[in-house]
């Protein structure tokens, strides 16, 4: 079997070493317009060649499409005209409305596995892939009722081999969820990363201030501009719906502690502490 990787960055690489370790014999193709990355790539092993996409296309049974989402919605109309009857893309994006809506109507949209692993580091690139990122981690699947049963039991078995556990989901639930538990933490950590820059222009002040604390929830400031700026702009809405409702509490934080309200800050602080709880819980399942 032939796989390709399209887009070779810390997703797609991941994938493919980790399914290289369950199947030693199947091989790596992989597309990237970047020079180093597919040097990278070879050097990791995550790719046994290069080649171009439409060279991709008309040799591999399964295609991941792992670039930015922005690249998504133009690579793939065009790799689903091209794509050789039999054959299966899966992307990798981190919104799906606009995607899945993208190609609903297309006569090969049942060749088609829209798929979001919920799994990643703040580094990105060949170079930060390993096998081990998808294990044990949710992966959502969208509009499962549009592909082909050959298609989608291709991809979910391949994720089961690497260890995924996989859940279902409109892609308007999905980007709306997605909002609140990833894309909301994201411009949380730039904005952080950006008052403190703005406020403490001695950068050997913040190393040597900064706490595991600060460390931590700014940790996700080293994202990709690149991968992240056209996750909040093809999920806009929601993503300005989540910023308004932490807006609002930032605001009410704000006055608590300006009126010395102690009672109130530690209400706050008490109910955002059931977090904990709830996500140890789901770690548990």
């Amino acid at each position: 079997m032939i796989i390709s990787i399209i887009g070779v960055g810390l997703l797609g690489g991941s994938f493919a070493l980790a399914l290289r370790e369950k199947y030693p014999h199947i091989k790596f193709i992989g597309v990237d317009n970047s020079v180093v990355n597919q040097k990278i790539a070879l050097a990791k092993g995550i790719v046994d060649e290069i080649a171009t996409l439409d060279e991709a296309l008309q040799v591999s049974e399964l295609n991941v499409l792992a670039t930015p989402v922005d690249v998504i919605t133009t690579l793939l109309p065009y790799m689903l005209d091209r794509l050789p009857a039999g054959r299966t893309i899966m992307d990798l994006g981190s919104t799906k409305e606009q995607i899945c809506k993208l190609i609903e109507n297309h006569p090969h949209r049942g060749q088609f596995v829209a798929v979001h692993p919920m799994a990643g580091t703040e580094n990105s690139g060949p170079g930060a892939a390993f096998k081990e990122l998808l294990d044990q981690k949710n992966v959502i699947i969208c509009d499962k009722e549009n592909t082909h049963p050959d298609a989608s039991g291709l991809v979910e078995a391949f994720l089961r081999d690497v260890g995924m556990k996989i859940h279902y989901m409109t892609p308007v639930e999905h980007d709306l969820h997605l909002a609140y538990v990833s894309h909301l933490s994201h411009i949380s950590s730039f904005a952080l990363g950006l008052t403190v820059l703005d406020k403490e222009r001695d950068e050997r002040a913040i190393f040597d201030m900064a706490s595991t604390g600060f460390s931590s929830t700014v940790r996700l400031a080293k994202s990709s501009p690149q991968m992240w700026a056209p996750i909040f702009d093809q999920n806009k809405e929601n993503v300005s719906k989540a910023l308004g409702d932490y807006i609002e509490l930032l605001k009410k934080f704000k006055v608590a502690i300006d009126e010395k309200d102690m009672n109130t800050s530690l209400s706050f602080m008490s109910k955002a502490n059931d977090i904990g709880r709830i996500l140890a819980g789901i770690e548990k399942k």
